[in-house]
């Protein structure tokens, strides 16, 4: 058998080694790290600097104690110092590993650098100081699976690791195994530490999914998805709130996912499905089962009631747990649903109670504002029925809209109006009742008044949970709730319903978005006009957009001064020659010359008139008189087809900036905060 062989020299190329006896030793600074798994593969994440500095510090201070736990990332995630392990805390999700970490050797695979275990990462240190304090370098530690690790010099470490061979007489590791690099401290490698979040919390916004576990293009979950969009908010916080930073007035907002769709395929309806599928195209069923078919249990009642408790109680737990963890929060909540998960928002905001005291001030708000008005909309109605004569008789009974709609044959005949127009003015309550909306609780401004013989369209149940609180803002991502109302019956929202318990509703949407409708048209069907665009978060209109609206604008003065060059010639060559009057021709000419001169400069003019902003449009009360519908500005390469990027303009929203900044600008408008600079075009 060979003797053992003294360790191999360092690779071709490398630094030589410096050796320096008697050299200052310092200590290495640890950071901590978790393990995350995606697809069965490991992939070692660095914790914030300071959830690192707090776990350090708890690991200092008797870490080893059972029982001890950290809150990081926010709050979210506790870690369990003695087990080293990481547990979300608001929703369901395995626990990871966590370590504390000062050696690396980079993986064969991705060359991403992992950790050693922290009893071996104690041998490496504990060799390293001596190789420093001493000066005696190539130094070699055998790990426990065999792995050699070769100490050259300060800056050159090498890690070799065994080949599995059949031969009884093998040879040493060194000898085989392909050299890794080793680091020693998290300074030397390449990973980025993020720097932490804002410890004050300025607001909560509880965000529901759509159909399916999947939530995007690359089929991340609800609570993935979420995290980009939350990171995406620290982003534009940065940029568009930094003086509100510096004065502390911005802490940042939580986003928090509710998953509704793992409760209602725990009920055993996945093996019912299962039994009457039929086996062809398997993967393709499979799908349909898992995320199509969420919209037809959600317009079943059973299944309906499941869907809608679930999300109740699972925001109201989160709201609860929240506070129990964050007993100094004073900040709002809002909610945000996408795709289907805003419908099922929007029909649970429909259907909250709204505080007497409320519907007391609501009530005294709707007399003091809107019965002069009331009056006037009641002469609008009996004009239309041609039925002028009797304004007076309504305008001395004090008859508003509202009352109008409450009236019986009875009370019509005894205010004196004759049969004839008793039967047109019941007649027209009765259409119009049948094509308002009234998935409110009747006709009225104030929510709880119900309007006797209206039905009421309040989606596929009856007995809708009441929420804890009350939301500051919905908001709307890629909604279908448009669509769904008009399934329903419903052809128009009465401008002066508002949600009972929620001021604030924004219907967000990308241009090419499959599945989203428009809010504003059920509102004020008479009028037609364009949703808001939503300004670009760098401050201006994407370039190709420019582009289009300045050919369009080119085109259309081409356009029109070729047709006036075009009627002038028409004219002339069409005018009889006079001889005798060849003075007068030719200063007809010259006025005719001057006047298709004076054309362009009359054009010219014309564009700062274009140019005036339109009145505002009034949309009724149900955004607090504000727009509803927002569409995003299309990238440039989605403007080339927009059949190919449809299902991406249905996703986008978790990573679209423009988004996430008008829910950041909307939320802390409630705060009387605003953005640095305001973006053009915005309301």
């Amino acid at each position: 058998m060979a003797a053992q062989e003294p360790p191999r020299p360092p690779p071709v190329g490398a630094e030589p080694p410096e050796p320096e006896p008697g050299g200052r030793y310092e200590a290495v600074v640890p950071h901590w790290f978790y393990c995350k798994v995606t697809d069965t593969r490991e992939r070692w994440v660095p914790f914030s600097a300071q959830d690192s500095e707090r776990l350090e510090e708890a690991h200092g201070a008797g870490g080893a104690q059972e029982g001890v736990v950290v809150p990081t990332s926010g709050g979210r995630y506790d870690v369990q110092l003695r087990a080293r392990r990481r547990v979300a805390v608001y929703w369901e999700e395995e626990a990871a590993e966590v370590r504390r970490c000062t050696w690396f050797y980079k993986g064969d695979k991705d060359n991403k650098f992992i950790p050693y275990s922290e009893a071996f990462s104690e041998e490496l240190e504990e060799a390293y100081m001596i190789a420093v304090t001493l000066g005696e370098w190539k130094k070699k530690l055998e790990s426990p699976n065999r792995e050699v690790i070769i100490l050259h010099n300060p800056k050159l470490m090498v890690h070799y690791h065994p080949v599995a061979s059949s031969d009884d007489w093998v040879s040493t590791p060194t000898e085989q195994g392909r050299p890794r690099t080793v680091k020693r401290g998290v300074d030397n490698i390449a990973v980025e530490i993020p720097s932490g979040e804002p410890l004050q919390i300025d607001h909560l916004v509880f965000v529901v999914h759509g159909i399916g576990p999947a939530c995007d293009i690359r089929f991340r979950s609800i609570v993935q998805c979420v995290n980009d969009f939350r990171n995406v908010s620290l982003s534009m916080l940065q940029a568009h709130f930094k003086k509100a930073q510096e004065q502390q007035q911005v802490g940042r907002v939580e986003f928090l996912p509710v998953n509704w769709h793992s409760s209602l395929h725990s009920t055993g309806v996945d093996v019912d499905l299962e039994r009457i599928t039929l086996p062809s195209i398997n993967r393709l069923r499979h799908f349909i089962n898992d995320t199509i078919l969420d919209v037809f249990f959600y317009n079943s009642s059973t299944y309906c009631q499941t869907i809608v408790d679930t999300v109740a109680s699972e925001m109201n737990r989160l709201h609860r747990l929240f506070l129990q963890r964050n007993p100094h929060f004073r900040g709002g909540v809002s909610i945000a649903g996408h795709s289907l998960g805003s419908l099922i928002l929007f029909d649970l905001l429909t259907n909250q109670k709204a505080d007497p005291q409320e519907d007391e001030h609501c009530a005294q708000g709707t007399r003091t504002t809107s019965s002069m008005g009331g009056i006037e909309e009641v002469k609008e109605i009996l004009k239309k029925l041609e039925l002028s004569e009797y304004c007076d008789v309504f305008e001395k009974e004090k008859m508003d809209r509202q009352a109008l709609f409450l009236c019986t044959e009875k009370n019509l005949k005894e205010m004196g109006i004759p049969l004839g127009p008793r039967m047109k003015i019941l007649h027209y309550i009765s259409s119009e009742a049948e094509t308002k909306v009234c998935f409110l609780h009747g006709l009225c401004s104030c929510h709880h008044i119900p309007s006797p013989g209206i039905p009421l369209t309040q989606g596929p149940l009856s007995n809708y949970p009441q929420l804890n609180y009350k939301p500051t803002i919905f908001f709307a991502f890629g909604s279908p709730i448009g669509m769904f109302l008009t399934v329903r019956g419903v052809k128009r929202i009465d401008p002066n319903y508002s949600l009972p318990t929620c001021k604030g509703f924004f219907n967000i949407f990308h241009p090419f978005d499959p599945v989203a409708y428009r809010i504003e048209p059920m509102i004020v069907p008479e009028l037609e006009f364009e949703p808001m665009l939503l300004p670009h978060h760098k401050g201006r209109k994407r370039m190709h957009l420019e582009l289009k609206e300045g050919l369009t604008r080119m085109s259309v003065d081409l356009k029109n001064n070729l047709l006036g060059s075009l009627r002038v010639a028409w004219q002339s060559f069409t005018r009889a020659p006079v001889p005798a009057l060849e003075a007068g021709s030719s200063e007809a000419e010259a006025e005719a010359e001057a006047g298709t001169e004076k054309q362009p400069d009359t054009k010219a003019e014309e564009p700062p008139a274009a140019k005036e902003e339109p009145p505002p449009i009034n949309v009724g009360r149900l955004n607090g008189g504000n727009r509803i519908d927002y569409v995003l500005q299309e990238k440039p390469i989605e403007s080339f087809n927009e059949y190919l990027f449809a299902l991406q303009g249905h996703l986008c929203y978790w990573e679209s900036e423009d988004t996430v900044l008008l829910v950041l600008k909307e939320i802390y408008q409630t705060q009387g905060i605003t953005l640095d600079q305001p973006l053009p075009g915005s309301q």
